[in-house]
């Protein structure tokens, strides 16, 4: 049996979005995957410090993380690679003269910072957990690196940010912008030439706007039947709901399992 690499997108694909937990299937199928020698990785937007948790609580040891600006293989984080700083700066900038607040990650880490309390006065906390901190002495223009840029500028006033085509960017609340790198599909060739591994081998799994990225003609792509329909008109093949073993049944169809 030829060799595969199989990248799954995490929420809504490996895991039950009502437990946040993996379907008990789809785990099945990844130690049945990885027993036939295939390579089985996470491909996700999530930050590296973020997803390492999800990695270490779920036995996995690689994935394409960052939004593929990051990479681990075999435990070892290899790269991650921040924002465009000179996009990042303009964006910046423009949202204060158009007068939304930011803040910013500049590490690897929960910790965003601003130089005011402004995004949290337009914003307020975000869901995810997060520590905020005010420095007003915080030079932008100096810092070494920008991983992140949330943007408090609503849904309906989006158009007025018009630098936001600069770095990629989502929206997953309707009260602010989030800027991070959108590059699955990049991630993936990159690790792939880490391994020395030719991209035709590449499987990948999703179910979601944020996994059309990796959905390319390059390799094969599996959509979810619980996935947006826009993801299952790009896919090669469209499986069950994940919780109904979309993943086993997938893997089992196509005998790699």
């Amino acid at each position: 049996m030829e060799k595969k690499y199989f990248f799954f997108d995490i929420d809504g694909t490996l895991t039950d979005r009502s437990t946040g937990k993996i379907v008990p299937s789809a785990r099945e199928a990844l130690d049945r995957l990885e027993a036939n020698g295939h390579f089985v990785a996470i491909a996700t937007g999530r930050a590296h410090y973020k997803a390492r948790k999800f990695t270490e609580a779920n036995g996995f040891k690689n994935m394409v993380c960052c939004g593929g600006n990051g990479c681990v293989i075999n435990n070892e984080l290899v790269e991650n690679i921040p924002l465009d700083k000179e996009g990042c700066l303009q964006i910046i900038h423009q949202s204060e003269e158009l007068g939304y607040g930011w803040c910013v990650a500049l590490d690897d880490t929960k910790d965003v910072y601003m130089t005011d309390d402004k995004f949290l006065r337009q914003v307020g906390k975000r869901k995810e957990p997060t520590r905020y901190i005010i420095d007003d002495m915080l030079d932008i223009d100096s810092v070494d690196a920008i991983y992140k840029i949330y943007v408090a500028i609503p849904k309906e006033e989006e158009e007025k940010l018009t630098k936001k085509k600069l770095i990629g960017h989502l929206r997953f609340e309707p009260e602010y912008l989030m800027f991070q790198p959108d590059n699955k599909r990049g991630g993936i060739v990159k690790m792939m030439e880490y391994l020395g591994a030719d991209i035709k081998n590449v499987v990948v799994f999703g179910d979601d706007y944020n996994d059309m990225d990796m959905f390319c003609k390059d390799w094969f792509a599996i959509a979810m039947g619980n996935g947006c329909q826009d993801l299952k008109d790009m896919a090669s093949y469209v499986t069950d709901t994940n919780v109904n073993d979309g993943i086993k049944k997938a893997c089992e169809h196509f005998e790699w399992i």
